[in-house]
């Protein structure tokens, strides 16, 4: 749920009820860099009441500053976004993505898209088998997959059934309007699953998000060596 400022970017609902809030983020990524006396400017407010909400944002790891001298006084904070101040704003990757996956398809036909969608499974493959140690058992492969998956937006986990078997499962997706119109990219990530995995790991889905489910679940069982 998002509430508009001032027709610009949008802002996560969590901010939407602080108005000052909403603006002082709006006007740091419309504008840049800002101090607390153009911020006031902006905003119609007083320079302490802006930097009272500087300080609450900063707090919340929204905004950060950096000190620049000055002619005469002291130096100025001027203020800017964090990496994470990024999130209150809205994403539409994956409605890109579905645009890209559909020009794909146009340009080089079923074929060229699959072909695509196969090279991309292998490079994540290679990626997240660099960062996998090559010790681990799979309960710890599976937590570093997990990991690296929640870092893409995935909100993974590793849990286990009532009979102890593991499940790896993504809370979210952040390409399912992709994932809906083009049954490869599911088929692909199963198998690439599969891969970082290992031989003796064996990989089923057992929810899938795409058939109404909540969430994507998969058992994953190991065989002896």
């Amino acid at each position: 749920m998002f509430t508009a400022v001032k027709n610009s970017a949008p802002i996560k609902q969590d901010l939407a009820s602080d108005c000052t809030a909403r603006g002082i983020l709006t006007a740091l990524k419309e504008q840049g860099p800002l101090d607390a006396t153009s911020l006031a400017a902006e905003l119609g407010i007083t320079a302490p009441g802006i930097r009272q909400h500087l300080y609450d944002l900063q707090k919340k790891n929204l905004v950060t500053f950096s000190e620049e001298s000055r002619p005469m006084g002291r130096p100025a904070k001027i203020w800017r976004l964090t990496e994470e101040a990024n999130g209150c704003f809205p994403d539409n990757h994956a409605a890109v993505t579905l645009n890209l996956l559909k020009s794909a398809r146009n340009a080089f036909g079923p074929e060229g898209l699959c072909k695509l969608l196969s090279q991309y499974a292998r490079d994540q493959v290679t990626t997240y088998r660099k960062r996998i140690s090559a010790g681990a058992n799979l309960r710890q492969r599976l937590e570093a997959l997990a990991t690296f998956r929640s870092e893409e937006g995935y909100m993974a986990e590793v849990a286990a059934n009532e009979t102890g078997e593991l499940l790896f499962v993504e809370n979210h997706c952040p390409i399912s309007c992709a994932a809906l119109t083009c049954s490869e990219f599911c088929e692909n990530e199963l198998n690439m699953f599969r891969e970082v995995l290992g031989p003796r790991a064996g990989v089923e889905r057992i929810e899938h998000m795409v058939n109404g489910n909540r969430r994507c679940v998969y058992r994953v069982t190991e065989t002896p060596a």
